[in-house]
């Protein structure tokens, strides 16, 4: 009996001592857990906007080093290359012109109205998966990173946030080329004002396109976070490297060479 009774007072101990040990490692993760989810997702997100900073920098003191802004003295020229009249061009030929370039036009209209809807359609679907009871995106136990309904609350929202600035900037991209369509289509509207005028509103909407395509880049970022704050920090960088190499021109001078040539 006594014996007995000390082998089980010893079992009680080590029970309880290993409990308040993995009590306080339990508590120790949780805390490393909302720490990294408080640095990481800061950090993927200062990447990004710094970026964008530097890139708004060279588009506004160097816009042709930037795809973007060569881009845009592409569709300059072809504007002003639509409604270019010579002495020996006739009526058809400048008509035939227009039909190509209204054409091209609608074309970049319908992609914009495209991108605009499937935005609007995944702004519904997240309220509807906010305001539902059970709205779970996969099992919590699968993210490493900060689990409380707040944080996936504010996951939530900015997803929404950036799926609803993606379609506001694809509405106004589609205005501006609606509104390209009506003057480059205006009978003799070739005089260089005129010229200008199409030029703005085409501009204006590939301005407003690349903003809607940066607003889904965002929206991936999020969307990855929800996968824990570690793959939403590497999407970041990874985006940011791709993004570099595509926004920023290396070959400006070859293909200045080519226009000349």
């Amino acid at each position: 009996m006594f014996v007995s009774s000390i082998i089980m007072v010893v079992i009680l101990y080590c029970h309880d001592f290993r409990s308040d040990d993995q009590k306080g490692l339990n508590e120790t993760m949780d805390f490393e857990k909302e720490y990294l989810d408080a640095v990481l997702v800061t950090a993927g997100l200062l990447f990004m906007f710094l970026y964008h900073l530097f890139l708004l920098y060279q588009y506004i003191h160097d816009a042709t080093k930037t795809s973007i802004g060569y881009e845009n003295k592409d569709k300059e020229t072809w504007v002003q290359k639509i409604l270019k009249v010579t002495e020996g061009t006739n009526d058809d030929a400048v008509g035939d012109n227009v039909s190509t370039g209204l054409s091209v036009i609608s074309s970049n209209t319908s992609a914009t109205m495209t991108l605009a809807s499937i935005s609007l359609t995944l702004c519904a679907v997240i309220g509807v998966w906010i305001a539902s009871s059970t709205n779970k995106f996969f099992p919590l136990e699968m993210v490493y990173g900060n689990t409380s309904e707040s944080i996936i609350s504010i996951k939530y929202l900015c997803l929404l946030s950036c799926f609803l600035l993606a379609f506001s900037f694809f509405v106004q991209s589609a205005r501006h080329f609606v509104h390209s369509n009506y003057l480059l289509s205006t009978p003799g509207a070739t005089k260089e004002e005129d010229v200008e005028k199409v030029q703005k509103a085409v501009e204006r909407g590939s301005i407003f396109w690349s903003l809607g395509l940066r607003a889904l880049y965002f929206a991936l970022n999020f969307l990855l976070w929800f996968f824990g704050p570690i793959p939403m920090c590497a999407c970041s960088i990874v985006m940011v490297f791709v993004l570099y190499c595509h926004d920023f021109r290396k070959d400006s001078k070859q293909s200045d060479s080519r226009k000349k040539g």
